[in-house]
């Protein structure tokens, strides 16, 4: 539930409209302080209501910090309003968390047709290649009455992007089929969904309850998303970096990248491509098949140069001198 009252006062705030007044172009940075608590949300989420057409990205150092974000931007503007793209849990191309790997490809699907107001992520995330934003628009699958799909063929797709195939759907990311029924579930369905087919023929799709496995509703067509993105064959050999697009390529110039208090963003991004190579040599000496390091990540100064031409709001623990601008909430 969102809190316009909150967000009304804060927005009237002087201390707002001095910010509004020296907010930062692209290429600049505010400093701004005195934002208690979650303070920092609540000035991020004035912004975002004021410019619903504006992306806003936090980048936090770590995963829990981005999660505080998120819990509190939801609780301020409500749900739907942002999104979190956490990073990989490996160093691999393949995610091996379903979960983690899902709500990575439902953030880009969103980003990519404009659903997402607040972007929360990390600095690895930042930092990674990846090939999903190509692969997304292959790998996503539309269905809709009348389509004609061999069932075969959809088992395979929906296996080469993730899903399990199982005797019955208990869970996300998981499928099963029996004679001309389909069940799939996937990361941003409202409900799992029971496809009926008559020979090649998608004749009716409807919802169905996990609990009873009995069909609720029907439904005229369904998205669903890959769990993960795995390269065809040909695709891993040749294995280029240029093949990779990191996630600050998918953000409009005009976006504004948030830095909470706290953040040291070049040492983080030096850490993890330090560790990364350390994990891929341990990799490869157990005879592991792995790409190499500039495949997977973008060398920390790329990375810093390519945020610093965003316009950035940094909060931090005090203003220096006439560097910014100061909300003394405490």
């Amino acid at each position: 539930m969102a809190l316009p009252l909150l967000l009304e006062r804060f927005a009237a705030l002087p201390q707002f409209h001095s910010f509004r007044a020296r907010a930062p172009r692209a290429g600049e940075t505010l400093l701004v302080d005195g934002l208690a608590g979650s303070g920092d949300a609540l000035l991020l989420a004035s912004l975002a209501t004021e410019a619903p057409n504006r992306l806003h990205v936090v980048v936090a150092d770590q995963l829990p910090e981005a999660e505080r974000w998120l819990a509190d931007l939801e609780a301020i503007l409500g749900e739907g309003f942002a999104a979190l793209y956490p990073p990989r849990e490996g160093f691999g191309e393949v995610e091996p968390h379903a979960e983690v790997a899902g709500e990575r490809v439902e953030t880009l699907e969103r980003l990519s047709r404009g659903g997402v107001r607040v972007l929360v992520t990390t600095a690895r995330a930042v930092q990674e290649r990846t090939r999903l934003p190509r692969a997304l628009a292959d790998a996503r699958l539309e269905l809709a009455r009348g389509a004609t799909w061999r069932l075969e063929a959809l088992a395979d797709h929906l296996v080469r992007v993730g899903f399990e195939r199982v005797e019955m759907v208990e869970d996300v990311a998981q499928f099963s089929v029996r004679g001309g029924i389909v069940d799939v579930y996937g990361f941003g369905m409202n409900a799992p969904v029971r496809l009926e087919f008559w020979g090649d023929d998608l004749v009716e799709l409807r919802e169905f309850d996990l609990s009873s496995q009995r069909t609720t509703r029907p439904v005229e067509r369904v998205v669903v998303l890959p769990v993960d993105v795995v390269p065809a064959a040909d695709e891993a050999a040749a294995g280029a970096a240029a093949d990779r697009m990191s996630l600050a390529a998918l953000w409009p110039p005009d976006s504004l990248v948030v830095l909470p208090e706290g953040v040291h963003l070049l040492p983080e991004l030096r850490r993890t491509w330090d560790e990364a190579e350390h994990h891929l040599e341990l990799a490869r000496r157990r005879g592991e098949d792995v790409s190499s390091r500039d495949e997977l990540l973008q060398p920390p100064e790329v990375v810093t140069r390519s945020l610093k031409a965003f316009a950035t709001v940094e909060i931090a623990a005090a203003v220096d001198g006439d560097a910014g601008v100061s909300f003394p909430l405490r």
